[in-house]
């Protein structure tokens, strides 16, 4: 990779970062709590983990220039891997497996963001 190339992964990197710490500010303005954030599990990764009450949200958080072409950029496959990243953290923390789940896009704009709560249901 060039040295051009990587100081544009690097920028985009810290732009994603950000972006997840301007969601999780947005949950926590909620009354959410974070669980976990960059949630690495074999067969995916959950941006953020947010918990109020008995609920948990497993967010995946897209940055994009327009707020709607972030919300479509969370393909089926993104779903299927966020699913089996919430299944993994289920198993690993068997002490949530009563609550309620719900799956959320958390689409960034600068400093502005949409949320689509419960997004989608999980697949079986």
């Amino acid at each position: 990779m060039t040295r051009a190339g990587a100081d544009k992964r690097r920028a985009a990197e810290r732009r994603g970062r950000f972006a997840e710490f301007l969601v999780g500010l947005v949950y926590r303005l909620h009354g959410y709590q974070i669980l976990e954030t960059r949630f690495r599990a074999p067969g995916g990764e959950i941006d953020l983990i947010a918990r109020r009450g008995r609920l948990l949200a497993f967010v995946e958080v897209k940055l994009r220039r327009d707020a709607d072409a972030a919300v479509f950029a969370v393909t089926p496959k993104n779903r299927r891997r966020l699913e089996q990243a919430g299944r993994s953290f289920l198993v690993m923390r068997p002490h949530f497996g009563d609550f309620a789940v719900r799956y959320d896009i958390a689409a960034a704009t600068g400093f502005r963001v949409k949320l689509v709560k419960d997004a989608w249901r999980a697949q079986e």
